[in-house]
């Protein structure tokens, strides 16, 4: 038992060693770094003290690791058959430790300054990127080599402990090596506090490396809360794009991976600072387990993996905005209603928009106009996201969001952004009774959703339906939810309604019959069909219908997204 015990204890005290020989060439690199640094700064590159004040006292953790602690545990490996024993140079040499404190204290102005002549000083850089591409460097930045000290003494620490374990309470060096065990302990409360820190920090630089060494993100003040891959929603198709997300507690980094088993694996597409940001669930019948991210610099509509997954997301979100709403106490205000994601006048520009997609309009949402696929086309404002017709787009305005970059706008916005007002507005032309937005009347609707729709011997197409509450006797047909001008109305009362089968029509169908026009209709089930018809009947007598039971859970999963949700 005791010889398994002396192999146990050996075996530690040779992992003791091969640590302190791990961090002596940790220290030649900085000797490379150092000397190379000194050597440039000698010749007025850059101040001497920049070099002085990152490395800190480097130097003297060297030296006494290299001329002191080492070579004395391998003098003691070496005589360890007659003295089996470390506890006493532990607690002769330990105190020393505590020189590790000076390095800590001193980290993150070291990587502030780092940073900052990186970005300043081109001739640094240069150098700086050349010494790392040395075969001694392994590939590693100078961030990862400066990191290792922090996190040196918590390691002999724990090596100790595990020294301790397996030594036999009689053994003549547990006396020692309890002692040594206290003195390293408090020397390690200096460098414990700092470890989430550089933790955090080397995780940043992880990041920094795959995202190419462009994005500043290496700073103290960032910490990653949560990545991963995710599906991005096409604003004008819905088409499904892999994309890959870095939560940061100010920031979101939206990235396009790269196919590449070396060097950058993503590029940065977007990034959208948390201030601003609001966050919400939404609703898709062919994309399910989306949420949307609303910033002030873009909209993003997004898809998770599972209904789990979107929550898991959704819940970062809302933490990390509610966190930095707390150290920010002048944006509280702006957090109180977090489901408005179309953009209000006064945000107008200053806040990238919700796209309106091309397949939930089929006019012009400014002239009411139709589109075609030649004369008039879909174009997207990009100040209030709405989708409108050529002539309505022909106007450019700066844009807050986007840097004050000139883009182009709707007529409406042009004249809030520029103050220019078109004569047909300074005439105040009145709305016509179908110019009523149908996402304005389903989202105030006694029953909404799709149909199919079928008049005379015309052929059958799909309409979006509406009988709002303000006008329970009235049936509004819309081309698409987003439509801002119904394609035409049905007064119900004095309606006939037939559900009978019959052959040509297609299944689950109805109609409403008055004198010599008759109106076909088609749900897609059964019980939808029902639950019109349950509406209709009521309204055709002058009867103001209620809302049928689950209607609520029917709007949401029939209407694609429309509402802003």
């Amino acid at each position: 038992m005791y010889v398994f015990l002396f192999v146990c204890v050996k075996y530690d005290i040779f992992h003791l060693q091969r640590s302190l020989n791990r961090n002596i060439c940790m220290k030649q690199i900085y000797k490379v770094f150092y000397s190379k640094l000194l050597e440039e700064a000698r010749k007025e590159t850059f101040p001497m003290d920049v070099v002085k004040n990152i490395f800190s006292n480097i130097s003297s953790i060297n030296t006494f690791h290299s001329q002191f602690l080492l070579p004395d545990l391998e003098k003691r490996m070496g005589e360890w058959t007659s003295t089996p024993r470390i506890g006493d140079i532990l607690q002769k040499l330990t105190p020393f430790l505590k020189m590790y404190a000076e390095y800590v204290k001193n980290f993150d102005h070291a990587m502030d300054l780092l940073k900052q002549w990186l970005d300043r000083s081109p001739p640094f850089k240069a150098i700086i990127l050349e010494i790392q591409s040395q075969e001694v460097c392994g590939s590693l930045s100078l961030q990862h080599h400066m990191l290792e000290p922090v996190q040196r003494v918590p390691r002999y620490e724990m090596l100790l402990k595990d020294y301790l374990k397996k030594l036999p309470h009689d053994h003549v060096d547990r006396r020692d090596a309890e002692k040594s065990l206290e003195i390293i302990a408090t020397a390690a409360t200096h460098s414990n506090t700092a470890i989430r820190k550089t933790e955090n920090l080397k995780k940043l630089l992880e990041i920094y490396e795959m995202l190419g060494e462009e994005e500043d993100i290496v700073n103290p003040s960032n910490e990653l809360i949560k990545e991963g891959h995710i599906l991005k929603l096409a604003a004008r198709n819905t088409s499904a794009m892999d994309r890959y997300l870095f939560l940061f507690n100010n920031m979101l980094l939206y990235c396009v991976p790269k196919f590449s088993l070396v060097g950058q694996k993503f590029t940065v597409r977007t990034r959208i600072g948390i201030d601003g940001m609001k966050v919400t669930g939404t609703y898709n019948d062919d994309y399910p387990h989306t949420f949307q991210v609303s910033g002030k610099e873009r909209t993003l509509e997004l898809q998770a993996s599972s209904e789990q997954d979107k929550e898991s997301w959704i819940k970062a979100f809302q933490e990390t905005i509610h966190i930095y709403l707390q150290k920010n106490e002048t944006f509280k205000s702006a957090f109180k209603d977090p489901e408005e994601i179309p953009v209000s006048i006064s945000e107008l520009g200053k806040r990238a928009p919700r796209w309106i997609r091309d397949n939930e309009v089929t006019m012009c949402m400014r002239c009411k106009e139709a589109f075609n696929a030649l004369t008039r086309r879909r174009h997207h404002c990009r100040a209030c996201g709405y989708v409108v017709c050529g002539k309505c787009s022909d106007y450019k305005a700066p844009l807050e969001y986007d840097g004050n970059r000139i883009n182009k706008v709707c007529k409406d916005c042009n004249s809030i952004l520029t103050g220019h007002i078109d004569s047909e507005e300074r005439e105040g032309k009145k709305k016509g009774i179908l110019e009523i937005e149908a996402a304005q009347f389903s989202g105030n609707s006694i029953m909404c959703g799709f149909l199919q729709y079928c008049e005379k011997n015309k052929p059958w197409q799909k309409v979006w339906c509406v009988i709002p509450q303000k006008e329970a006797l009235v049936l509004y047909l819309y081309g698409a939810p987003q439509d801002v001008k119904a394609q035409s109305t049905i007064p119900l009362l004095g309606y006939q309604v037939e559900d009978g089968p019959r052959a040509t029509d297609p299944p689950a169908s109805f109609r409403l019959s008055q004198s010599k026009s008759v109106h076909s209709f088609a749900a897609e089930s059964e019980d939808l069909k029902q639950r019109w018809l349950k509406v209709i009947r009521m309204a055709v007598t002058g009867e103001v219908p209620e809302s049928p039971e689950e209607n609520h859970s029917t709007e949401i999963t029939q209407e694609p997204s429309s509402d802003g949700v």
